[in-house]
């Protein structure tokens, strides 16, 4: 369902994505990120970054002076065709987001962005799991949910599921993950309406 909706999406995508939906999650991923690396006192550039569900290449836009090189995966040919365009990839990869992190070398990225990718998994331990293996001592996976009031998970109208606070500290804890920051943002709107969701920064220790 994924990759055939964003296939057939891939076209328009960034037009509908910032302009009808005000989309800014690589911005609001990358503030996370420096302030972390600020609050530690380190400076905020990374050799190596993994981009999950990297769509048409905006996160490798705005990260691009943060990173000496960066990959990215997606399950969208169609999208992988426009992130290629782009030229700021080192590497893109055609599969799922857990899949492709398997493939992935133990502690060989040093930062794991996702930004509005995780919507489209219910259960996260798998990827927070492979996250933790494949990022370096000190690295950091910076991620943004959607938001849910309640516990758990919450599957909503638009096949798009929903975390809350609490699953995602239960989850990265269970990784292995120390949770640096989490906090609300809303990195869409829908209708015109912010979208409630969440934006987090977690390290491997």
């Amino acid at each position: 369902y994924v990759k055939a909706l964003f296939d057939q999406y891939a076209p328009k995508f960034e037009t509908a994505l910032r302009g009808d939906l005000s989309y800014r999650g690589p911005e609001i991923l990358q503030r996370a990120v420096i302030a972390a690396r600020h609050a530690a006192q380190e400076p905020a550039t990374f050799r190596h970054a993994l981009d999950l569900g990297c769509g048409t290449g905006l996160a490798a836009g705005v990260f691009a002076a943060m990173v000496e090189r960066i990959d990215g995966f997606d399950l969208s040919p169609r999208m992988l065709t426009q992130a290629r365009a782009t030229g700021r990839y080192t590497r893109l990869v055609e599969a799922d987001m857990v899949a492709a992190l398997r493939g992935e070398p133990d502690g060989s990225a040093d930062l794991v962005l996702a930004a509005d990718a995780m919507v489209y998994l219910g259960d996260l331990a798998p990827l927070c799991r492979e996250v933790a293996r494949v990022l370096a001592s000190g690295g950091l996976f910076a991620f943004t949910v959607e938001a849910h009031d309640g516990e758990g998970v919450s599957l909503g109208a638009t096949l798009r599921y929903a975390h809350s606070e609490s699953y995602q500290r239960a989850v990265i804890a269970a990784a292995g993950l120390t949770l640096r920051d989490v906090s609300q943002a809303s990195i869409r709107t829908d209708g015109g309406v912010p979208v409630p969701g969440y934006v987090a920064v977690a390290e491997k220790p």
